[in-house]
């Protein structure tokens, strides 16, 4: 299971990655702003935002199996209707509405949800081994798909993640399981077998909502729903949209630009990876507060790095190792506060959470882009408000340690 997750996340990741690729070629061919492709790409997270809380309350009743297929057929959909566009309304819905829609029944709930069911024991370690899947995506993908559209007309790209998409969906048809009481398994780390919860024939927006209800009553949810908002625009939202365009204005090629988000892409495999083991070891807390200012140091970085071939490396080293970081322990501390079951769902909506974040951060930096002629103000903004998520996560710790020390009391 976590092998095939692997494989659909990082076909995922070159689906999400089609956006910035196809930027500038949409541009210039169609004599498009930046803000026109940028205005799907914002709608595309907010349609993520609105599907992601129902997610895991989806792959509850009708089976992580069908989910996986919905979002691959989806995702095909969308990369199709990306080809044959002629006007700005048609990636609205092909990038917006079908991509947005995929991204938001699996994202990073899949693989939370997958961590959770069928692992206790190193829980942590295998949700950063499958959100590395995005940076694995990343760096196979992303430079490849960017010189074919140097060579060729940039349609052609779409069929890296068009291939990827239907081998997706031919592998979750034959291999998956829901469940590991399916094989008659015990979760790995348990000795006991786990009963999936039956149906109790509540719909899937009625579970979703009836979780929030109960979490909305504590702080946990609020400070890991607005620290992983932080997270969603300093990273998906900016740098995973803009980074290219933003090297373009200050002379570097895309092919040259694509190759900087690879090397990140090497390290942010390395860095997640090690924030899941370390997130099995050390305090979450601490950790989240590495992350997200090592986060704001290195996008105040970027736009006085000078743009050069060792400055741009050290920035791709430093962001990349904590580029998808965050999600280890985020997971891990909504598992700790919500339970095996509800957990998954919850985190729907902390991702949906990310996703509102990265839609902001992909709109307004399209915004400054053609209104002031600069990302700079889009990425030092990034900066500050990522500095913030570190006092967030240090109000959590000490609700949480107080929290603690309460209940030990009584």
């Amino acid at each position: 299971m976590a092998v095939i997750v692997f494989i659909i996340t990082m076909a995922a990741s070159s689906v999400s990655s089609i956006p910035q690729i196809i930027l500038l070629p949409m541009t210039e061919e169609f004599g498009w702003q930046i803000s026109d492709v940028a205005n799907a790409i914002g709608l595309m997270f907010i349609v993520l935002a609105c599907f992601a809380p129902f997610s895991g309350a989806l792959m509850l009743k009708i089976g992580i199996r069908n989910v996986a297929i919905i979002a691959a057929s989806l995702n095909i959909g969308g990369l199709l209707f990306t080809a044959l566009a002629e006007k700005t309304w048609h990636l609205l819905f092909s990038i917006g509405v079908l991509m947005g829609s995929a991204a938001g029944i699996i994202g990073v709930g899949l693989a939370a949800t997958v961590a959770t069911r069928w692992f206790v024991k190193r829980r942590g370690l295998v949700v950063g081994a499958l959100t590395s899947a995005f940076a694995a995506g990343q760096l196979l993908f992303v430079p490849l798909m960017a010189w074919i559209t140097t060579i060729t007309d940039w349609r052609h790209a779409l069929l890296i993640p068009l291939s990827g998409g239907l081998i997706s969906a031919i592998l979750f048809l034959l291999f998956s399981k829901d469940w590991p009481y399916d094989l008659k398994l015990a979760p790995f780390g348990e000795t006991e077998l786990f009963e999936p919860p039956k149906d109790d024939g509540k719909s899937i927006v009625s579970t979703s909502f009836n979780v929030l209800i109960h979490a909305s009553k504590t702080p946990a949810f609020w400070l890991l729903a607005s620290t992983f908002m932080i997270c969603g625009l300093s990273s998906n939202g900016i740098v995973s949209q803009h980074f290219i365009p933003f090297c373009a204005d200050n002379n570097v090629g895309i092919v040259a630009a694509s190759s900087y988000l690879a090397i990140m892409g090497v390290f942010n495999f390395i860095g997640t990876i090690g924030s899941g083991w370390l997130s099995d070891r050390y305090n979450n807390y601490r950790l989240l507060m590495c992350y997200y200012g090592l986060r704001a140091l290195s996008l105040l970085y970027l736009p006085y790095s000078g743009f050069e071939f060792y400055t741009l490396i050290l920035w791709a080293i430093f962001f990349g190792l904590d580029f998808i970081a965050t999600v280890p322990p985020t997971v891990r501390l909504t598992s700790k506060h919500f339970g095996t079951v509800k957990g998954p769902i919850l985190f729907g909506w902390i991702f949906a959470a990310h996703q509102v974040g990265a839609a902001i951060a992909a709109s307004s930096a399209g915004w400054s882009r053609d209104t002031l002629l600069s990302y700079v103000p889009s990425f030092i903004a990034a900066g500050l408000i990522s500095a913030t998520a570190v006092l967030l996560i240090f109000v959590f710790q000490r609700i949480d340690t107080q929290s603690n020390g309460a209940t030990a009391a009584t």
